[in-house]
């Protein structure tokens, strides 16, 4: 038994979560913004834009990294800022290369945490720290990082390509803990060796370059169902989940619910649309890693979010009302 409560709770648990409504203003943001050129296939609602540079691909993403989590634990919050944009290489099957980061601090001592965490994730992910900017003198703490990564253009992967018909695989290394700083992030990273994490991230690689996926994401604030969300509005898609196929650590043992687990960050995760042929190489890619994989839905063109257990069904999205980045789809 996943869960006590009913797929309608889990669904308004996943559906008015924080790390997925801050996700609505981003069309809004998108719509001042976007300019169409041909040397840059892919921008707004994938995890990395695709630049094309002759026969090579730049991938180049940013992120910013929460306040809540910055105000809790400025070490973890340097670490994830580097993490997440290291994942935003690979989740397009690129090679990430270097960040640069911009900081605005008041306070040394969160200066100091913030650089401790971004050094080692940097040397753990071997993905260097170049440059960036600061402000020394700022009135609140922000940390901001941008990454540049590669990809063959024709192996790239992206989240507005998943198919009718193809089965949802989502992988996460279970090998982990609840963070102590903060309930929601489930952290991996810090408990294994560099040549794990680099072996774990180097998966969507082998994938991208095998043609082994339609599509993929990591999975990142809005959790495991959130982050499937995301990648079927981009690809104006549906999907319908068991939730008894979601891959999680032992609950009871950690003491929290299913419905708090599908809304967690889960440090080292990737979703991905997967032809039925390659599924079960693809999990074994996975495995062979350390991560937990499963085959937990099939994609519909219903462009609704449908969650099952047991006989229990609801919607978590319809993406045809409203989308959860409201992201203008150029043809």
């Amino acid at each position: 038994m996943v869960v006590e409560c009913s797929t309608d709770e889990i669904a308004a648990a996943v559906r008015d979560y924080d790390g997925v409504t801050r996700k609505r203003a981003i069309g809004e943001i998108i719509n001042s913004l976007r300019i169409v050129t041909p040397n840059v296939p892919v921008s707004f609602g994938d995890d990395a834009a695709l630049i094309q540079n002759g026969d090579t691909g730049l991938l180049l993403a940013a992120d910013g990294i929460w306040s809540r989590l910055l105000d809790a634990d400025p070490y973890w919050a340097g670490f994830c800022a580097v993490l997440v944009n290291v994942h935003d290489i690979a989740a397009m099957g690129g090679i990430p290369l270097a960040v640069v980061d911009i900081m605005s601090v008041k306070d040394a001592v969160v200066c100091h945490e913030v650089l401790r965490g971004m050094y080692e994730a940097s040397a753990k992910f071997c993905v260097p720290v170049v440059g960036g900017h600061l402000h020394p003198d700022a009135e609140m703490n922000v940390v901001d990082v941008a990454i540049l990564g590669t990809v063959n253009p024709a192996d790239a992967i992206y989240s507005h390509t998943a198919q009718v018909g193809n089965r949802v695989v989502a992988a996460i290394d279970l090998h982990g803990r609840i963070h102590p700083s903060c309930a929601m992030n489930w952290d991996s990273a810090t408990l294994r060796t560099a040549e794990e994490v680099r072996a774990q991230i180097n998966v969507m690689h082998t994938l991208g370059e095998r043609h082994l996926v339609t599509g993929g994401k990591d999975i990142s604030n809005p959790g495991v169902i959130g982050t499937l969300g995301m990648l079927l509005e981009t690809s104006r898609k549906g999907a319908e989940v068991c939730l008894d196929d979601i891959p999680r650590p032992d609950l009871d043992e950690l003491g929290i619910t299913f419905e708090h687990w599908v809304r967690m960050y889960p440090g080292m995760g990737f979703i991905c649309s997967v032809p039925v042929e390659s599924v079960d190489t693809v999990i074994g890619l996975f495995t062979g890693v350390g991560m937990a994989a499963a085959d937990i839905g099939v994609v519909t063109d219903s462009q609704k979010l449908i969650i099952r257990h047991g006989d229990d069904e609801s919607t978590v999205f319809d993406l045809k009302k409203q989308g959860i980045m409201g992201i203008p789809m150029v043809d």
